[in-house]
């Protein structure tokens, strides 16, 4: 075993994300294939910008060429995992087996690079590379960078969604300048929407409280009663969202920004409030007031000319959703349209659109639109799982096991992975793959009702009438809206002899999902109750629904 390149100090201080994580690619990407480098030029791009020079950006969307005030965007946290993903495969692809990495500073260095080794550990065969981390190392020196220095890494955290890192360098930079100096409301800002982003939301309320303490200017306030507003509207547990505080907060943002006397930064700072107050009433179920909202955001949009083309490309997408949970297909693909003809290499539209299209029962236009979703950037764990699911519905099973498997490969935590997988594999009667999954799935998710569902399917199949019991009377305990769950469990009352518990229990699942082998179970089970007249109603109703 030879030692790749020298020990990597991954202390975060003072280079902040992807300390390791860059060093790596400036060790492997000369002596790269051209192709390959090409193929993560997203990824490494990110990680190590210094690299640029020799990394040609071969996608690239739209917010790269925009000025700072338009980039409106900030990436969800789990874009990081996205990056670490594409960085671990040009690793693996990238590195002569039988070499080794030495990492020291392990317990010091930033989440991207602790995410970036978590994923190499494990994607990255230890044929291929052997990854030995250690906990401390040499201290770097003590930071001592001026707001100056600070301030573009903190800009380029919060372009490239290093949340965690975002945060603590603005906080540094707030701890280094006063309210009025020029930095000071920038760090202010990104700070705040970075602690919202990872949900750290007494933290980020704090600050907007503090931003508020210390400015008079408008625009300020317009933004931090918009943040404020934002904390609550997209809380992700619903039982912890204050919509009757964020609209107070939403409101006023929208008074001072009624009232701003630039017209442009009006019709901006107004659309964008408007369309957040959208989201309120969305999270309140009106659809037709979001839509109204969103729709006279647009009206705005369109006084900013060439600018802002960012912020018209999210309303259309709004707009779309809208649309379509309304029923309004049509339109809602013609705003999908525009949204892609603005940025073509955004992947979230194609996703969406996607989505919709598998719902018009348009499964060949879905399944491009997921396949461009893939191709548009970093390994996207959602597209696959996506496309898992069209497979399935056109009966093609070995495609989309391979697509489950490589959501889980990709992100081990998604249990809807796991639960499809399962199923499918216990579908297939390959019961052993499927008990691994749902092992694997019920260790995430202790008393999961899909999992138990599968699970009492198989332990039905393998004759462990009691184990199978347990497990679908908990099922149905937890989901008594789960038709699997009651289904699977008349099929395991008819096996043990429990006709008249068999066919009340396929009862139940068919008033909840009328599907063919439902009727079918429940013929079998009426016609050995003598209920011949019952049971051929059935069969006929199965063949009808098959």
């Amino acid at each position: 075993m030879r030692l790749l390149m020298p020990v990597i100090d991954a202390h975060r201080r003072p280079r902040g994300p992807y300390s390791m994580g860059a060093a790596l690619l400036r060790h492997l990407v000369p002596a790269a294939p051209p192709e390959l480098v090409a193929a993560h030029d997203i990824e490494i791009r990110a990680a190590a910008p210094d690299l640029a020079g020799r990394v040609p950006a071969r996608r690239v969307t739209l917010d790269a060429a925009l000025p700072d005030e338009e980039r409106i965007l900030v990436p969800a946290p789990r874009r990081t995992l996205r990056l670490a993903n594409g960085i671990a495969e040009f690793v693996r692809d990238a590195v002569r087996p039988g070499a080794a990495l030495a990492v020291c500073n392990g317990a010091h260095a930033d989440p991207t690079d602790t995410e970036l080794l978590d994923v190499m550990t494990r994607r990255v065969p230890p044929g291929t590379l052997t990854i030995m981390i250690y906990a401390d190392g040499p201290e770097p020196p003590a930071d001592e960078r001026t707001p100056d220095d600070l301030w573009p890494l903190v800009d380029r955290c919060m372009r490239e969604g290093f949340l965690p890192a975002a945060v603590e360098l603005g906080q540094l930079g707030l701890a280094r300048t006063e309210p009025g100096e020029a930095l000071w409301w920038p760090f202010a800002q990104r700070t705040a929407t970075a602690l919202g982003g990872l949900g750290r939301v007494r933290e980020a309320r704090a600050l907007w409280h503090r931003v508020r303490a210390a400015s008079q200017d408008p625009v300020v306030h317009a933004a931090a009663a918009y943040g404020t507003a934002m904390l609550d509207a997209r809380h992700p547990d619903p039982a912890r969202r204050d919509l009757g505080r964020a609209r107070r907060w939403i409101n006023e943002a929208i008074a001072i920004s009624g009232l701003l006397p630039d017209p442009l930064e009006r019709a901006f700072k107004l659309g964008f409030d408007r369309n957040g107050l959208a989201l309120i009433e969305l999270r309140h179920g009106r659809l037709e007031a979001a839509l109204s909202l969103v729709e006279s955001a647009v009206e705005l949009a369109g006084e900013l000319g060439e600018r802002h083309p960012l912020h018209r490309m999210v309303l259309l997408t709004n707009r779309a959703q809208l649309l379509a949970a309304l029923g309004r297909a049509k339109e809602a693909l013609e705003d999908y349209a525009a949204a892609v003809a603005i940025d073509p290499a955004f992947p979230d539209t194609y996703l969406e659109r996607g989505n919709l299209l598998f719902g018009l029962g348009r499964t060949e236009e879905a399944l491009a639109d997921y396949e461009r979703a893939m191709r548009a950037g970093p390994p996207l764990p959602e597209a696959y799982y996506n496309r898992a699911e069209l497979r399935t519905v056109r009966g093609d099973v070995e495609g989309a096991l391979a697509d489950l498997g490589t959501v889980i490969e990709l992100d081990p935590s998604c249990l809807d992975a796991y639960i499809n997988r399962a199923g499918l594999l216990a579908a297939s009667e390959r019961d052993e793959e499927a008990r691994a999954d749902v092992t694997a799935g019920l260790a995430r998710a202790p008393g999961n009702p899909h999992l138990l569902t599968v699970l009492g399917q198989l332990e039905t199949a393998a004759g462990r009438f009691e184990e199978a019991g347990a497990a679908l009377d908990l099922a149905v305990e937890h989901a008594p809206e789960l038709a699997a769950a009651w289904g699977n469990r008349g099929v395991l009352r008819h096996a043990t002899g429990d006709v008249e518990g068999a066919v009340a229990d396929l009862t139940r699942a068919i008033e909840l999902d009328r599907q063919p082998d439902l009727y079918a179970n429940r013929a079998v089970a009426l016609r050995a109750l003598g209920r011949i007249a019952e049971a051929e109603a059935d069969d006929r109703r199965a063949a009808r629904s098959s």
